[in-house]
């Protein structure tokens, strides 16, 4: 049988294997997307630079919003009709005023012989500012650019004008005005009064010139630089750059409104200060309070990176300060905190509450993803530390040892015990023997008197009268031993009180009686005794 393949066999093979390769790629993906299903997505580290373009500021600030005035003079005399140089000048015009705001306010002048006003008011619409612009050069004007300037300085002399003003000077050759010109020439005194109308406009407004001139022999361009101070002079290299040249003009007009919008912005920061105002009770280790970071400016975006947060005043640690923190122009942020630790009870650690206050203490760095943006047009000098204001954070807590006073009390008390002990041992030891009392001449018994306790009071039977006696202790070579202090009145007054003091087993006359002492090992219990112990 023959295996013989038809045409139309053949072209059904192909497209068979088309719908298995197909079926197969089908398979092949739907296994894939399975598979990223299951992987977590990890997206890639952000590499590029995530500050804001120069023109996203400009929108961020609103500077459409920013009223502007654009005074334009095109240069219409005859030499500008050769090599298109006005053809150019017409068309590179629209890009230009196409990028100015509609509050922005345009007069445009022609100048040849003299200065003519095209069109004044709004730059909302091209189409009617370029409407007014002449088809053609005057083949038969001349070139007076002193005239020109005086029509410009005029027009942003008016009440209502704007507090920037740029003044855009297009022209190809030199000053070459016709006779009976009020600027014959390109310097004298109506060039210095051009000048102090200039100065006097600058010192309310923001005025700014921008020369353009078309062709190395436009000299006439630098006379605008004469008359206005802030004047740049573009040097276009070819009659095609005019169009980037203007869009530098115009570029610096922006800048120019965003170095006055952002004025009050220069050099403010961010500030810090504590919360809340009540006193917070830290005893048991931890307490909440919180930190409120401000931002001082009205339009630029502040940052600060590597923030942390200490007291001082008091050995406290502060946690739940993030490293790094964005706040809008004016706004604030408030951030919860704790502290840790607690208060010192200082030198003596008895119990008590106290009161105490601890001030703010933050580092970091402040930034703003404008300053490197805006300059050098505008330098914002951001403060880099975070200012701290208010007032410290109140705190109370109980410190201390509540058995430390009582400890110094006990200890106190067993200090002056011992102190007493020691004194009482030293001046009222307790006294042993007997102590023999008798005239100093004989002839009687003896009154003895038993010594006991610390002292003793004296009334003698046989001798009458009375006193006291009590010891005192002594160091000696052979040991400490006790004196017996003796005061005794023969007669019981108070004139005839003498007193003296007698050694272990001595011998002294008080008050004409003899005083003898038997230590307690010779004293006889077996005789009588008299006397009192106290």
């Amino acid at each position: 049988m023959s295996s013989a393949t038809g045409p139309s066999d053949v072209a059904r093979q192909p497209a068979a294997g088309r719908a298995r390769r197909f079926a197969q790629c089908a398979r092949a993906a739907v296994v894939t997307a399975a598979v990223l299903a299951l992987v977590p997505f990890s997206a890639p580290a952000a590499t590029a630079d995530t500050a804001p373009s120069r023109a996203e500021i400009h929108r961020a600030l609103g500077l459409g919003d920013q009223p502007a005035d654009y005074v334009v003079l095109v240069d219409t005399s005859g030499s500008m009709a050769h090599d298109g140089k006005y053809d150019t000048v017409r068309s590179t015009l629209r890009p230009f005023l196409d990028g100015l705001s509609a509050k922005d306010h345009v007069a445009l002048f022609t100048f040849d012989s003299r200065p003519e006003p095209r069109y004044i008011g709004s730059a909302g619409d091209t189409d009617a500012i370029m409407t007014r612009l002449p088809k053609f050069p005057d083949p038969e004007g001349e070139t007076d650019i002193g005239a020109a300037l005086n029509s410009a300085l005029g027009e942003l002399d008016r009440p209502d004008a704007s507090e920037i003003a740029s003044v855009v000077l297009i022209t190809d050759g030199v000053h070459h005005p016709p006779a009976g010109s009020a600027y014959p020439k390109s310097t004298g005194s109506m060039w210095a009064a051009l000048h102090r109308r200039a100065q006097a406009l600058a010192a309310h407004t923001e005025l700014a010139g921008y020369a353009l001139p078309l062709g190395t022999g436009a000299t006439g361009a630098d006379l605008l630089g004469d008359v206005v101070d802030n004047t740049t002079v573009l040097r276009p290299d070819s009659i095609q750059d005019l169009s980037g040249y203007l869009e530098r003009a115009g570029t610096g007009t922006q800048a120019r409104k965003a170095r006055l919008l952002l004025a009050d912005d220069v050099g403010k920061g961010i500030t810090a200060t504590w919360g809340p105002n009540a006193r917070q009770d830290i005893t048991g280790g931890s307490v909440a309070a919180t930190i409120t970071l401000r931002s001082a400016t009205r339009h630029v975006p502040l940052s600060v990176h590597d923030l942390s947060v200490s007291v001082t005043g008091q050995p406290l640690r502060v946690t739940g300060v993030p490293s790094t923190m964005t706040l809008e122009p004016g706004r604030s942020k408030t951030i919860p905190v704790r502290l840790h630790g607690k208060l010192s009870a200082g030198l003596l650690p008895y119990r008590r509450t106290e009161d105490s206050a601890v001030w703010l203490k933050l580092s970091g760095r402040v930034t703003s993803d404008w300053e490197r943006v805006l300059a050098p047009d505008v330098a914002l000098k951001v403060p880099r530390e975070v200012r701290v204001t208010g007032t410290p954070l109140p705190l109370r807590a109980t410190v201390g040892s509540a058995v430390l006073l009582p400890a110094l009390g006990a200890g106190l008390l067993a200090v002056l015990l011992v102190l007493w002990l020691a004194w009482r041992r030293t001046h009222r030891p307790r006294l042993r023997g007997e102590l023999l009392m008798e005239p100093v001449f004989g002839g009687q018994l003896p009154d003895r008197i038993a010594l006991s306790g610390r002292r003793v009071a004296l009334r003698p039977r046989i001798l009458g009268g009375q006193g006291s006696v009590r010891g005192r202790r002594r160091a000696t070579d052979r040991g400490p031993q006790v004196d017996l202090l003796i005061r005794y009145t023969p007669d019981g007054s108070a004139d005839r009180w003498s007193g003296a003091t007698c050694g272990p087993g001595g011998h002294v006359v008080v008050g004409g009686v003899s005083f003898t002492h038997v230590p307690e090992q010779r004293a006889d219990s077996r005789v009588p005794l008299d006397g009192r112990p106290l």
